[in-house]
Parts: C-alpha cells; sequence; structure tokens
C-alpha cells in the first residue's frame, strides 16, 4: 500500500508498506480522505511539532474517515463497508487523573495521538491507503455524512471543545481572532451554541471568506487597517501569535474572557498581557478535546455543512504539492484534503 511518510525536515515521500492485519480489537480501515493539519505541516518543514521531534519516518495524518475493510477477533458492532472515522488520541498506562481534572482525558500526560512523534516508538498517521485501528477508536459516521466530511469531525471536535470551555455562551458577544481552518470552525462552533454576534479577524482576505461562509455575522481584515471590536464578552484567539495577546486583551471585556486556541510558542517571545490584570480578564487554554468528536459527528449529520473550510483537493500521489499549498499563507487556501484511495 501508499502511505505519506516524513523522514526529516523537507522529506516526505510515497513509500510503498506492507497492507497490516487487524489484531484482536482492531478493525482495518480503507482510508478515503484526510484534511492536512498545521502539524502535518510542522513535521515536513522542521522535523518536529511542538517538542515532539523526529527519530525515524513517520506516517502523517489525523483528520482521516474511511470504511471498514476488516474485522479482527473479538469486535462487535461494527461491520465491514461501514463508514467511519477515528477519534486518534489513545491513552497509555491506566488513565487514572487527579479527582481535579477527573474525565478531562485530553490533559492525561501520556498519549498516543495518530500522526504524532510524541513517544518512540512514533504513532503513524492515517494518511496510508489501509491503517490497522483500535476498534475503540472508531467513530461511524451517521447517515448523510460522507467520508470527507467525516475527515473534518476531528477539527471540529476541537473547535466545540475550546467553545465548550465557556459553559454559558447563549447571546453573548465573540470574537474570533485567526480564521485559519480551526478559527473558521470555532465561528460554526460558537453559532451552533447559540453565541450572540460573532465578529471574526484575519490578516487574510481568504480566511475571512471562509469565516463569513461558516456564520461569522461580521469579519474585520486587519491588513487594511481595521481594528479589533471593543468590549467583547468572549474571545477565541485562534492565531498562536504572540504579538495578538496585546490587541486581543485590549479587545475583551472588562471581565471577558479569553480563550486561547492557536498553539503558542513553547520559546520565550514578547507579549503585551497587562490588560489581562488590569481589565480581570480570564484567560482560558484549550487542548484538543475529549469525546467532542461525538458532537461533531451529530452536528454534521444535524446538517452543520463544513465544505466552504474545503478549498482544495490533492490525491495522494500529490501530497508534496498539497503540503506546499496548505502551508503558504498567501495562497488562499483553508482546509486541504487528500484523497488516500484512487
Amino acid at each position: 500500500m501508499k502511505a505519506l511518510v516524513v523522514h526529516g525536515p523537507g522529506d516526505v515521500r510515497i513509500d510503498e508498506r506492507e497492507v497490516p492485519v487487524p489484531g484482536r480489537g482492531e478493525v482495518l480501515l480503507a482510508m478515503e480522505w484526510g484534511g492536512i493539519c498545521g502539524s502535518d505541516i510542522a513535521y515536513w518543514q522542521k522535523g518536529a511539532s511542538g517538542t515532539a521531534a523526529l527519530t525515524h519516518p513517520l506516517v502523517l495524518g489525523h483528520e482521516v474517515a474511511g470504511r471498514i475493510a476488516g474485522l479482527g477477533d473479538g469486535v462487535t458492532g461494527l461491520r465491514e463497508g461501514q463508514a467511519v472515522t477515528v477519534h486518534p488520541a489513545r491513552l497509555v498506562g491506566d488513565g487514572l487523573l487527579p479527582e481535579r481534572i477527573a474525565g478531562r482525558t485530553n490533559l492525561y500526560p501520556q498519549v498516543r495521538y495518530f500522526g504524532s512523534a510524541a513517544f518512540d516508538p512514533h504513532t503513524d498517521g492515517g494518511f496510508s491507503e489501509f491503517r490497522a485501528v483500535p476498534a475503540v477508536q472508531i467513530r461511524p459516521l451517521p447517515n448523510g455524512v460522507d467520508t470527507e466530511q467525516g475527515a473534518l469531525a476531528e477539527p471540529l471536535a476541537v473547535a466545540l471543545h475550546a467553545v465548550g470551555r465557556v459553559p454559558e455562551l447563549g447571546g453573548r458577544s465573540v470574537l474570533v481572532n485567526g480564521c485559519g481552518p480551526i478559527g473558521s470552525l470555532v465561528v460554526a462552533a460558537a453559532r451552533l451554541r447559540g453565541a450572540g454576534t460573532v465578529v471574526a479577524a484575519d490578516v487574510s482576505s481568504s480566511s475571512l471568506k471562509v469565516a463569513g461562509a461558516m456564520g461569522a455575522d461580521e469579519t474585520r481584515d486587519l491588513s487594511g487597517g481595521e481594528t479589533l471590536p471593543e468590549d467583547v464578552d468572549v474571545v477565541f484567539e485562534a492565531s498562536g501569535a504572540p504579538g495578538a495577546l496585546g490587541p486581543v486583551l485590549r479587545a475583551t471585556a472588562r471581565g471577558g474572557t479569553v480563550v486561547q486556541v492557536g498553539n503558542l510558542p513553547g520559546t520565550n517571545v514578547p507579549a503585551a498581557l497587562g490588560d489581562l490584570v488590569t481589565r480581570e480578564i480570564t484567560w482560558i487554554g484549550s487542548y484538543r478535546f475529549v469525546e467532542e468528536i461525538d458532537d461533531a459527528l451529530r452536528a454534521l449529520r444535524d446538517g452543520l455543512d463544513v465544505s466552504p473550510l474545503i478549498t482544495h483537493r490533492f490525491p495522494l500521489e500529490r501530497a508534496e504539492e498539497a503540503l506546499v499549498v496548505a502551508a503558504d499563507p498567501t495562497g488562499g487556501s483553508s482546509k486541504v484534503m487528500l484523497r488516500l484511495t484512487p
């Protein structure tokens, strides 16, 4: 089978690998669609994503969907040909958490994640023609949700988790700063959770167009002299740019809330944070998701249209070209999809 494998910085290849055989409690997936994420780009460009660095080749991809091609021993409740997506996280160890974070498995200290180099051996992702997956990580797609949409359940789950970090969002004013794929999905998630006015801000007009299609009431192009709104109840900072923190805090209403969705650098960076104190702002982190992938699938079943997010589609054989497009901030891409089987 063919698989998209990163061997080091700038070195990504379509390798031939053996078709896996599902073990006990596993299913064999015939992969159909995958969405390129920022971590895939980071492994390709730098050989690392955050603190996870390559020590040997890695199959990329954690936003995936396909159809069950085989069942291992002991698997029940699933059938061959069934359209499914994957919850990409698997806890390592006993899964016990302190009482203060009980149930928040996204904060468990050791998690194997599809397409991640956090462990050695690494955890291969799903950008391949086939993948053996533990049945407990399989999520069947509802009727009417195809595998291309299903591949976007994972990033939608990230957005739903971020929005869920604010218990009472109904009717409140919202700003989403940074309208890449996750930011645009946060716009949609905020709409689903009953937000009042939703403003989207970015330096890219193409990203703002997507955010508008995903439900933003208003967009602000920060590259053209527009500024962030004032006195916003809840701000979702999805750019991950340290330089945005000062303006974002200033845009937040006194006593308001900022949810940090975009990954910030792991190194020291200058940032203007004074308003955090003087405006008594609550600053909340948001990391991956717990089981919100199930909420994402229900939202897709109920009619949430994520198609405006998809700007490009490439076959697996052109994956390096797809990575180039996804990584180009001037190219007008949002979510770049890979067709994993012919």
